[in-house]
């Protein structure tokens, strides 16, 4: 690491213990003002924020923090017409710059080399391939990204921090909706008249790639119906 990524990693972390100190104290969506406005003015055009489309929530709040912001979408090859849509509205509404992470093959390619329907038998290397490295790679271009984790979510999401240092891709990772419950989310959303993908309206409450992605049991965990089958419950893009 060298002195300048140690600076910014003891920023960040810095940064993350003064956000996590207001919490309980200070309204959720003052703090989540708070922490955008941070990262917007500490790395300007390094900053990117990542969507996955399921809302706009993300986007809405980071363009109001950086109007024109660049917005990360993982393009798969497998997405639902649905949420290739709500991209493209979101580009429109929200004034945002959408940078599209692409794998190195293609669909058809991926099937050539590793089988058909690689998802079907080894969802992991598919996630690999199609998200992880084109995540990787794209970050590697930035200071700072911005995501929409919330600790509600899953368990494996329950100790998210505000602010804090990505080991793995060497910059700071903001989450700055990382604090706020469900009820939340749906009152902001109904509140500001956010877009939101419509699949959450059929019953889809976490969306992914469309073959990994099923509608869960009434009464059962929102992202059960992700990977259905397998133990699988985390793409790899979080760790």
């Amino acid at each position: 690491m060298t002195s300048t990524e140690t600076a910014t990693r003891a920023d960040a972390l810095a940064a993350g213990e003064r956000f996590a100190a207001l919490e309980g104290s200070t309204d959720h969506l003052e703090l989540t003002h708070d922490i955008l406005t941070w990262a917007a003015d500490t790395y300007g055009e390094r900053l990117i924020v990542a969507s996955n489309m399921q809302d706009a929530v993300l986007v809405k709040l980071g363009a109001e923090a950086r109007p024109g912001v660049d917005v990360l979408f993982l393009e798969t090859g497998y997405h639902f017409a649905e949420t290739l849509g709500t991209r493209d509205a979101v580009a429109q509404v929200y004034g945002v710059n959408i940078v599209q992470a692409e794998p190195e093959l293609t669909v058809a390619e991926q099937d050539a080399q590793f089988g058909k329907d690689l998802f079907a038998t080894d969802p992991g290397a598919c996630c690999g391939m199609r998200k992880v490295e084109p995540l990787k790679k794209t970050l590697a271009l930035y200071d700072a990204w911005v995501t929409g984790v919330r600790r509600v979510e899953a368990p494996t999401r329950a100790n998210t921090p505000l602010v804090t240092w990505d080991e793995r891709h060497g910059l700071a990772k903001v989450n700055p909706i990382a604090h706020w419950t469900d009820e939340q989310m749906d009152a902001y959303i109904a509140e500001h008249a956010v877009l939101v993908n419509p699949l959450v309206a059929e019953g889809y409450p976490s969306i992914g790639c469309q073959p990994c992605t099923a509608k869960p049991a009434p009464g059962a965990d929102p992202r059960s119906g992700r990977w259905a089958g397998f133990t699988k419950t985390e793409c790899g893009l979080h760790g």
